[in-house]
């Protein structure tokens, strides 16, 4: 049988595409934007027919009806990373979480330690050897389509065919839906003079030639707005944005002087604009990969000068990092921070950067504190922490005992709050 006619058997109904899924499956469902609406708001609609059925997930990004505290025992929202839409249910409890390492997901999907009975993604057009390119967010959804019992695509023409391992052939699809909606636009965060203060401190250490890994967020993107003036970037990251793609646009991302894939940028999901999604489009210089490849510690590494930013929300005396919870409150997750603040320990010439305002809430609370709010997840340990940033200076950490961990972070919190983290660190004996 033809790849048309293969593709033309597959195709069906929202409503009917659904029924693959079995009571007590779990659906795997991809970072972001790569959330296949029609099959979602369709499994929403028909939630109460099922019993026991998971979606797993890292950032979702619309609210579908099926996030119901009421009807939990017929969709539950299992979140890899959690978000606007199911933060209150994390903290309500109705919500679960698995904390992971980004990169490690796929094997612990490959092992059976997290499950992926069923596959939902949103999928480039067919190509005329039937594949689809799943190219906004291949993250661990490559693992899960070895592992699941059905895949099935929403097969949308805005989503770009992108290069790299991220492509699914028909024969591998139980079944595919069509639709033409715009792919979800994120914008960039608002930038304002303290996120461009850290940004300058942190751009001003980036040399000629570094490979990048740029996180989400004011203080990362305020990063990229400042390296206009660089020469021969290479990127090497987890999430493609329109700040990165600026940079490509400028001239500054070249990705020549990469070691490791040279002339390449490698991501494994994206988050950004219409434009970014079609920049993305058969580009050349871009390839889309599994995260067990974008953020293996030991693979990233092997880029020589790998710079790699990454934001917080507080932070403690001995520099551990505390960016995915308020306490016991979930906030976001594991995500790949871990990962590449390892990758560019280990890089030749490498730097990871932890960035963070100094203070929060209009200047009442200090987010550099002598130990972490209780319950708090770590995030980066005191054992990988390299350089802290704040608008107020740089503190490098790492081989810095901790007296002189603690009088450097002090050194960088807000002059408001210094006498205050003195006095403390006299009381336990760090200064």
């Amino acid at each position: 049988m033809s790849v048309k006619a293969l593709y033309q058997q597959k195709r069906m109904s929202a409503a009917d595409a659904i029924r693959v899924v079995k009571n007590g499956d779990t659906i795997v469902v991809p970072t972001a934007v790569a959330e296949p609406p029609a099959l979602l708001t369709a499994l929403s609609e028909a939630r109460r027919d099922f019993r026991g059925v998971q979606i797993s997930q890292i950032l979702p990004v619309r609210k579908y009806a099926y996030v119901d505290p009421e009807t939990q025992e017929n969709v539950r929202h299992t979140a890899y990373f959690f978000s606007g839409v199911t933060r209150a249910g994390g903290s309500e409890g109705w919500v679960d979480y698995i904390p992971a390492y980004f990169s490690e997901m796929p094997a612990l999907i490959k092992r059976d330690l997290m499950p992926a009975n069923v596959v939902f993604t949103l999928a480039s057009p067919m190509d005329e050897y039937g594949y689809f390119s799943l190219s906004l967010g291949a993250d661990y959804t490559m693992a899960a389509i070895e592992k699941s019992h059905a895949v099935v695509l929403e097969v949308n023409p805005n989503v770009p065919f992108a290069n790299g391992n991220c492509h699914i052939h028909i024969s591998q699809v139980a079944a595919l839906v069509e639709s033409d909606d715009p792919i979800l636009e994120v914008g960039l965060p608002k930038i304002g003079p303290v996120q461009e203060a850290i940004g300058k401190y942190v751009a001003d250490m980036i040399p000629d030639g570094a490979t990048l890994q740029i996180g989400y967020g004011g203080i990362p993107d305020a990063v990229v707005m400042q390296l206009t003036h660089k020469h021969d970037l290479g990127i090497h990251t987890e999430m493609i944005g329109d700040g990165i793609m600026s940079l490509v646009e400028a001239g500054v991302v070249t990705n020549r002087k990469k070691n490791y894939h040279p002339g390449k940028m490698l991501a494994t999901f994206a988050l950004g604009s219409k434009k970014l999604y079609q920049f993305m489009h058969r580009n050349p210089a871009l390839e889309m990969h599994p995260v067990d490849f974008t953020n293996d510690p030991f693979l990233a590494a092997k880029n020589d000068n790998l710079h790699a930013i990454n934001a917080t929300m507080q932070i403690d005396f001995m520099g551990q990092c505390g960016s995915e919870s308020l306490g016991h409150k979930p906030y976001s997750g594991t995500g790949g921070q871990s990962d590449f603040v390892r990758a560019a320990n280990r890089s030749n010439g490498g730097k990871a950067f932890i960035v963070l305002p100094a203070t929060a809430k209009d200047d009442s609370i200090s987010r550099i504190v002598p130990s972490l709010s209780t319950g708090t997840h770590v995030s980066t340990s005191k054992n990988d922490i390299n350089y802290v940033v704040t608008e107020f200076g740089v503190a490098q950490l790492r081989g810095k005992t901790a007296r002189q961990r603690c009088a450097a972070l002090i050194g960088i919190a807000h002059p408001k709050f210094r006498d205050e983290l003195t006095e403390a660190a006299k009381k336990i004996k760090l200064l």
